[in-house]
């Protein structure tokens, strides 16, 4: 559950919060990456908002090449300090293994960009009300899914809080013009106009839109070399495959090929181990939450092996019934998820059900990698439902072949009581 004690400065009458003007926003706490959309924003505050002062926030869920010289950068674009939040710990624990663990995805999607928002909004949500902003401010376009994830983070967080979103404010269309403006105003970008994919790297994943993804009939550039940051194409992947095993406790990874260690180093771990197999690779086109569909390509290479490998033991140690209402669930976590909604009573009621089925999904799990393939090697488990002596077409002395004469009577009833009512009416015709 979460404390709201902290947020009652920011709670209004009839719930509504105050309007503000611009002149009046005095200090803004900026979501900061550093790309193209965030260094622009700090000119863009500085001159239509008055010069308010500009404290950046970036969190650190696994970028760590991107955060090398952010806050020189943040400093000399205009803001006052630069906050460099390590929330890889937390982005791990508290949303990935849980994600995992639901077995959630979206469309196959699976959800690197909005399992990452969740605690970032929740982070600058703290550090405004600290640091006695006005306003927190982010980058994300008026077409995207992101700036609901984050505005629902902060309201949970916030509720009463200001929150400025220049793509639904200024008069830039383009990323071609966000290079102008950027260029105009002397601010240092590591992107060109041929090589401006928009994207989102975490530890989890990377996602890759735009130029010429945005024509689904565009092969991706898989091979092309710069393309792909955390693996190589499966037809360049090594001839031979690599075999790896992942043990789990309650359903958490706890082991990489018998090695003890946390689930944010084994995901590291699968995160080389896939990329240089090719693994992980997804070209889908998404039904976005803000009602058009948008042509993406995500490199996931860790995930889609943690993904795998968990199901795989779940095959063993779940019931039917359990596994079949934990799928249908799944769907609605995924969705609760990609929507921006985790801070909500549902999502916690979910992940309350999810925790009671782990508990005997204990076991290890062997994988062969190949070429962009996950194939199965073998599970083991001292929690087990599958019973050899009972499944095997040999002879066995447990499963009595003759009681499914009786079963089949019964289970099939209604149908031939069905079939007995339509025969008769039929013959009175």
């Amino acid at each position: 559950m979460y404390n709201y004690a902290h947020i009652d400065h920011f709670i209004r009458i009839k719930g509504e919060p105050i309007k503000m003007d611009k002149k009046s926003v005095k200090k803004v706490v900026l979501a900061y990456s550093g790309g193209l959309d965030t260094s622009i924003i700090i000119p863009w505050l500085k001159e239509n908002y008055n010069n308010p002062e500009i404290i950046a926030v970036s969190g650190n869920v696994g970028q760590s090449d991107e955060l090398e010289g952010l806050e020189e950068k943040a400093l000399k674009t205009g803001a006052s300090k630069l906050y460099i939040e390590d929330l890889t710990e937390e982005f791990v624990e508290e949303l990935v293994i849980p994600t995992v663990q639901a077995g959630a995805m979206y469309e196959q999607y699976m959800m690197g960009t909005a399992l990452a928002r969740p605690i970032i909004g929740k982070r600058l949500a703290e550090i405004a009300i600290a640091e006695g902003a006005d306003a927190i401010c982010h980058g994300c376009t008026g077409k995207g899914n992101d700036q609901v994830r984050f505005e629902l983070a902060i309201k949970a967080f916030a509720p009463g809080m200001k929150i400025i979103a220049p793509w639904r404010e200024w008069d830039i269309k383009s990323r071609d013009e966000e290079i102008d403006y950027a260029e105009a105003h002397n601010v240092p970008l590591k992107i060109s106009r041929e090589t401006n994919y928009s994207k989102d790297k975490n530890m989890w994943h990377l996602s890759h839109e735009g130029l010429d993804l945005e024509d689904a009939g565009n092969e991706p550039l898989y091979e092309k070399p710069g393309f792909l940051e955390m693996g190589v194409s499966p037809l360049q992947a090594p001839d031979t495959p690599t075999y790896i095993t992942l043990d789990f406790e309650a359903g958490r990874p706890v082991a990489y090929n018998g090695e003890k260690m946390s689930a944010k180093d084994i995901i590291l771990e699968l995160n080389k181990v896939g990329g240089a197999n090719g693994i992980g690779l997804l070209d889908i086109v998404e039904n976005r939450l803000v009602g058009m569909k948008c042509r993406g390509v995500y490199e996931t290479p860790g995930g889609a092996i943690l993904y795998a490998a968990h199901d795989y033991l779940e095959t063993l140690c779940l019931d039917k019934m359990t596994m079949h209402k934990k799928q249908e669930l799944s769907v609605t976590f995924g969705e609760l998820l990609y929507n921006g909604q985790w801070y909500t009573p549902l999502r916690e009621a979910l992940s309350a059900f999810v925790e009671k089925t782990q508990e005997h999904v204990t076991g290890k799990v062997k994988l062969k990698l190949y070429k962009g393939n996950i194939i199965k090697a073998g599970a083991w488990s001292d929690w087990s439902l599958y019973s050899e002596e009972i499944a095997t077409f040999g002879e066995d002395h447990t499963y009595n072949q003759a009681d499914s004469a009786g079963f089949i009577n019964l289970w099939g009833l209604p149908i031939s009581v069905q079939a007995q009512v339509l025969a008769k009416n039929n013959a009175k015709k």
